[in-house]
C-alpha cells in the first residue's frame, strides 16, 4: 500500500510537471535546448536503450528536493534525442534502498523469463544502495515499454558485500550468447566483468584495471563497440569510465571475456576537458544505421548541489555520436553532437572572413545559439571567441599559438560566488595541434550550458556558466597578433520546451 501511494504521488507530481513545463522551461539559466527535469535534482543518465522507434533516458533523481538524495530513477523518452517527454517515475527508493546507476536491454528473446503472453520485457539491472552498509546488483522488468516496473523478487543478484560495488553496464554479445555485465570497484580502481545467460545468475569473466587516471574513485563503465573513421566496417571498443568529477576513455578490443587496452598505458585521455562532463553512457540496443551515441552528466561533484538553478539542479549534455581514428599510433575518441541539433537552428549572422587585431563585436546579441568558425591565428597571438559577454563579463574560448595551448577560461563569466570550488575551477586547458595552420571551432551555448568541439570532435570541453541578464555579447579577439575568422556561421537555436 505504501508503495502504491508513492507511485500516486510522484505520478501526480509528474503529470503536474509535465503539463506546466511551457511555465516551467522559462526561467533564468534554463537551457532551452539541453534536456533537464521539469523540477529537483538529477545527475547520471541511466538506461539508455532503444525501443519500438523510441529512445529512452532514465537518470538518477530526487522526487523530494532539489539537492542529491532519495535516488530514484525518473524516466524520459524521445524520438529525435532532442524533444523529449517526461514521464511519470520509474523505478522508486524502497524500504532504505537507493536506486543507483545503471543501464537497461530490451530482452528481445525473453531470456529472463519476464516476458508473458508474448511481451517483451525491458530489463534493468541497477546497484541497491544502502547508505555507508552495502552495494549490490538489482535487476526490474516492464512488460509495458518501461512505463512500469517490477522488482525482482530474488534481489540482489550479484552481492559481494561490498560498501563501493556499483554502476553495472549491460549488453547482449552476440559471438558469445551471452549478456556482459561490467561493473566497478571505485575504491580499487577495477572494472569487473561478468556474463550471464539469463541476467539472473552472473559469471565473473576478467577485471581490468588499475589504469589511467586514478586519482579518484572509478564509477559508471561504459563498454561498447564503434566504428573507425574511414574504415568502413571496422571496429574498435570503446570503456569510458569516471572519476570523481572528470572522465577518461581506453580503446581497444574486447573478445567477449577480457577488455584490451591499445592505447600507451602511461597517457591519459578524456572524452571531455572541461569541468561538466561526467557518467556518460552509450545507448544499447540502436538500430545498424544508427551511429553510437552516448548521453553524459552536466555538473560536478564539486559544487554540484550548490549550482544557482531552481526549481531544478543540472542537465543532461547534448547526445554525441562516438567514433575513433588512430592518429600518430594512438586511438583517439572523436564526439559530434548528433545531426537532428540542427532541425533547431535559425540563421542570423555568417561572414565568410574577418581579420581581427584586440577584438571585434559581432552584430548579433544571443545566449542560445550554435556556431561553427575556422580560426587562423597569427604566431604569437593568443585568440578565440568570448561569449556571454557583458558589461564586465565573458566566458572565453581560446588558443595560445606559442603554447598550442586550447583553453577555456570561466573566471569573469558571471555568477561564481555561489561556491569557492566553482570560483577555483575556472580555467582548463589541453594541448592541441593546428591542423593547416587552423583551427576548427564548434560552440553551442544555451543559457547557462556551453560546449565546444575542436577539430571536428577530437576535444570536447562542457562547462556551466551563470552569466547575468544582459551577458548575450559576442566577441572575437586575437591579442599579440592578428588572427584569421574564417566561414563563420551562427544560428539562433529554437526552444525544444
Amino acid at each position: 500500500m505504501q508503495q502504491k501511494k508513492y507511485f500516486l504521488f510522484i505520478s501526480l507530481f509528474f503529470s503536474l510537471m509535465a503539463n506546466a513545463q511551457t511555465k516551467l522551461y522559462t526561467e533564468k539559466y534554463r537551457p532551452q535546448f539541453h534536456f533537464s527535469p521539469a523540477s529537483n535534482w538529477c545527475n547520471d543518465p541511466n538506461g539508455l536503450v532503444y525501443n519500438k522507434g523510441v529512445y529512452h533516458l532514465f537518470y538518477q533523481h530526487n522526487p523530494f528536493a532539489n539537492i542529491w538524495g532519495h535516488m530514484t530513477w525518473a524516466h524520459a523518452t524521445t524520438k529525435d534525442l532532442i524533444h523529449w517527454k517526461h514521464l511519470p517515475i520509474a523505478i522508486p527508493e524502497e524500504n532504505g534502498v537507493m536506486i543507483f546507476s545503471g543501464t537497461c536491454v530490451v530482452d528481445k528473446n525473453n531470456t529472463s523469463g519476464f516476458g508473458k503472453n508474448g511481451k517483451v520485457p525491458m530489463v534493468a539491472v541497477y546497484t541497491g544502495h544502502i547508505e555507508n552498509i552495502n552495494q549490490s546488483q538489482h535487476i526490474a522488468y516492464s512488460l509495458d515499454d518501461g512505463i512500469t516496473w517490477t522488482k525482482y523478487a530474488n534481489n540482489p543478484v550479484l552481492d559481494l558485500h561490498k560498501k563501493d560495488f556499483r554502476d553495472p553496464k549491460i549488453f547482449w554479445h552476440e559471438q558469445k550468447k551471452y549478456w556482459v555485465l561490467a561493473l566497478m570497484f571505485p575504491v580499487e580502481h577495477i572494472m569487473q566483468l561478468y556474463s550471464s545467460k539469463n541476467l539472473k545468475e552472473w559469471n565473473h569473466l576478467s577485471d581490468f584495471g588499475p589504469a589511467g587516471d586514478t586519482s579518484g574513485v572509478w564509477e559508471c563503465p561504459d563498454l561498447t563497440q564503434v566504428p573507425v573513421e574511414g574504415m568502413p566496417g571496422k571496429k574498435k571498443w570503446l570503456l569510458q569510465t569516471s572519476q570523481n568529477a572528470t572522465m577518461q576513455y581506453f580503446v581497444g578490443e574486447f573478445d567477449g571475456v577480457k577488455f584490451t587496452n591499445e592505447n600507451p598505458a602511461d597517457k591519459i585521455y578524456r572524452p571531455d576537458y572541461g569541468p561538466d562532463y561526467y557518467a556518460a553512457i552509450a545507448y544499447n540496443q540502436l538500430p545498424a544505421t544508427v551511429l553510437p551515441t552516448s548521453i553524459g552528466w552536466v555538473n560536478n561533484w564539486n559544487y554540484a548541489n550548490d549550482i544557482p538553478t531552481t526549481p531544478w539542479k543540472s542537465a543532461m549534455a547534448l547526445p554525441r555520436t562516438l567514433s575513433v581514428k588512430k592518429e600518430n599510433g594512438e586511438w583517439i575518441l572523436i564526439q559530434k553532437p548528433i545531426a537532428p541539433v540542427t532541425s533547431l537552428r535559425k540563421k542570423i549572422f555568417q561572414t565568410q572572413s574577418e581579420s581581427v587585431e584586440n577584438k571585434k563585436v559581432l552584430a548579433v546579441k544571443s545566449k542560445q545559439f550554435e556556431m561553427e568558425v575556422t580560426l587562423e591565428p597569427s604566431a604569437s597571438s593568443v585568440s578565440g571567441v568570448k561569449i556571454a559577454v557583458g558589461e564586465n563579463n565573458y566566458f572565453e574560448i581560446g588558443y595560445n599559438t606559442a603554447q598550442q595551448l586550447f583553453y577555456i577560461d570561466r573566471s569573469k563569466s558571471g555568477n561564481t560566488s555561489f561556491n569557492e570550488n566553482f570560483k577555483k575551477m575556472h580555467r582548463f586547458e589541453k594541448t592541441i595541434a593546428l591542423k593547416n595552420k587552423k583551427l576548427q571551432l564548434h560552440i553551442y551555448f544555451d543559457n547557462s550550458i556551453a560546449e565546444v568541439f575542436v577539430n571536428g570532435g577530437e576535444a570536447a570541453f562542457t562547462a556551466q556558466i551563470f552569466p547575468d541578464e544582459k551577458d548575450n555579447g559576442i566577441e572575437l579577439f586575437s591579442e599579440g597578433g592578428k588572427s584569421t575568422f574564417s566561414n563563420l556561421s551562427l544560428w539562433q537555436m529554437k526552444p525544444v520546451w
